[in-house]
Formats: C-alpha cells, sequence, structure tokens
C-alpha cells in the first residue's frame, strides 16, 4: 500500500443546526431527529502527520474572524476516546495528527465530529488515489449533478488497502460525523446517519459561543426526564439545555440585547445564533470568556 509519507492540512468546517426536532427514540436509546444543518466557514485547521502510531495533538487557538479569548481552557481528550483517533481507526490509517481548534469543544458546533469526518475524507481520497477508478470522479460528464464524491469512492480490491468510509459507516461515531463528511446544506433525519441534500443558500450569521462545554449526553438525558418537549425556534433540545445548562440563558439575553433578535440555540448548545446581513459589524462581548465571531455557509466538501 502506497505510504502517506509528507504531513497534509486539512479545514474542518464547523456545522450549524438551523432546527431540530426529536421524533422518537429507538429501543437502544438513540433519538431520532430531523434537522435541517448547514456547514460553515469557522474552521479548524488540521495537520496529518505520516507516523506508524496514531496520536492526537490539541492545539487552542483565536476565534475565526471574531472576538473572544486567545488561550481557552478546553478539557478535550486525545486517547482513544477522541472521535479523530476513532476516524483513524475506522478509515485503516494511523498518523500523527495535531489539531489547531478553532471551533469551541461542546459548543453544538460539531467540532469533533467535523475533525472526524475531515479525517476520514483525507482517508478517503487515500484510497482512491491508491485504486482510482473512473466512477470514483463525480464530476466527470454524465454524473449526477450534486453528487458526493464519498458517494461513488470505490471499495479497494488490493490487498491491504482500506475501504472508503460512507457517511453510513461515519455515523457510528457520532450522530454529527456523518453530515460533517458530506457538508453543504441537508436535511439529516435517522439518528444522523440518512443525509438528503438540500439546494444551497448563501446565509451569514452571529455565533456568540459562551466558555461552557455542554455535555450533549446530559442535554438529551435532560429532554427525556421533561417528558420529551418541543422546543420553541424550531429545537426541541432548547429547554433540556437551559434545565441542564441555567446560565445559558444569560447569554443568549445577551446576544438578544445587542442583536435585537431572537437568538436559536445551535444543536444541544452552548452556542447562541442570529442570522446576520453579511458586511454587519459583529459585536464585541462584555464577558471575556466568551467568543463571538460571524459565520457563512459554504457547500459541499
Amino acid at each position: 500500500m502506497p505510504a502517506h509519507t509528507e504531513a497534509v492540512r486539512l479545514l474542518a468546517p464547523a456545522k450549524l443546526t438551523l432546527s431540530l426536532r426529536i421524533t422518537g427514540t429507538r429501543p437502544d436509546g438513540h433519538h431520532l431527529i430531523d434537522a435541517e444543518m448547514v456547514t460553515l466557514d469557522l474552521c479548524d485547521e488540521i495537520i496529518v502527520h505520516p507516523s506508524s502510531q496514531t496520536s492526537v495533538e490539541i492545539v487552542p487557538t483565536p476565534a475565526a474572524h471574531g472576538h473572544g479569548a486567545a488561550v481557552p481552557d478546553w478539557d478535550i481528550p486525545t486517547d482513544g476516546s477522541n472521535l479523530v483517533v476513532r476516524a483513524l481507526e475506522l478509515a485503516g490509517r494511523t498518523a500523527h495528527v495535531e489539531i489547531r481548534k478553532r471551533i469551541p469543544p461542546g459548543a453544538g458546533l460539531g467540532g469533533g465530529s467535523a475533525d472526524a469526518a475531515a479525517v476520514l475524507r483525507w482517508g478517503n481520497c487515500l484510497t482512491v488515489n491508491e485504486h482510482p477508478r473512473p466512477s470514483a470522479i463525480s464530476n466527470a460528464p454524465g454524473s449526477r449533478a450534486g453528487a458526493q464524491p464519498n458517494e461513488s469512492a470505490p471499495s479497494p480490491t488490493g490487498a491491504g488497502v482500506p475501504a472508503a468510509v460512507t457517511p453510513q459507516q461515519a455515523a457510528a461515531l457520532g450522530a454529527d460525523v456523518a453530515f460533517c463528511l458530506v457538508g453543504g446544506r441537508a436535511r439529516v433525519t435517522g439518528i444522523g446517519e440518512i443525509i438528503e441534500p438540500l439546494p444551497f443558500r448563501e446565509q451569514r450569521f452571529v455565533l456568540w459561543m459562551p466558555p461552557v462545554q455542554v455535555d450533549t449526553a446530559a442535554v438529551y438525558g435532560a429532554w427525556d426526564e421533561l417528558g420529551g418537549p418541543s422546543g420553541p425556534n424550531a429545537n426541541d433540545l432548547e429547554p433540556a439545555a437551559l434545565a441542564a445548562y441555567p446560565e445559558l440563558s444569560a447569554w443568549r439575553d445577551d446576544l438578544e440585547g445587542v442583536t435585537g433578535r431572537t437568538p436559536q440555540l445551535a444543536g444541544s448548545g452552548g452556542t447562541w445564533f442570529v442570522p446576520t446581513p453579511f458586511g454587519a459589524h459583529v459585536p464585541a462581548p462584555a464577558d471575556e470568556g466568551l467568543r463571538a465571531a460571524d459565520a457563512s455557509t459554504i457547500g459541499c466538501l
């Protein structure tokens, strides 16, 4: 199998959940969702270094094109529980991965999922290069408009060559990984593994990212304990997030005060966001621990 011999720079874009309805719960406890997600130009930067052993290094960085703390104190594991480590294992690859974090963890922006998806795309590209086939070229004449590169990635036939990872397989790592692998704008259903691409819309948002690492499992647990409420602003998890993390309400009210708009919660939180016109000023937060950024939608990855 051809070796990965040089460091490779990848971008891992954040995702934003514009709407989230919980439609049921499976016998195994996983929640079924019906959501609209978009990819943003707020990105982690990933450097994949050749290595026969897998390891991950986290380097916190300032928020992209916004305001916020220069050196955040984030609790991100680098052991086998890290999604990038698990993604490398799923892809059948090894590497030392340096993650230059701009997407806060526990913010509802899919930062860990985005990092894992970027590594999976890299692995899939290696697979295609190791066993190229014409059907793997999604922009070939006559190909379906809007098709994703991973939809036609070949299954390698060479001994020892890992197969390309599909969005359905990626969802086993985490509910957001499948969408982050595809990107763009999509309706996401099931537990996150069913991706239905939607036409691209150019949109811009102000993101208000409090210094709170929200535990998604805790928020879903709170939703169950509350009896499965429907949430305001098209997000069923908002009441549960506020129950589990009451302090989030102060930052919601702060963003509403400076923008005059009703903020929405990003997924399970804790980021609040409002749509904003292109060219509008991003307000600077009074809280030094809070990050504010403007972010625009981007197309399929």
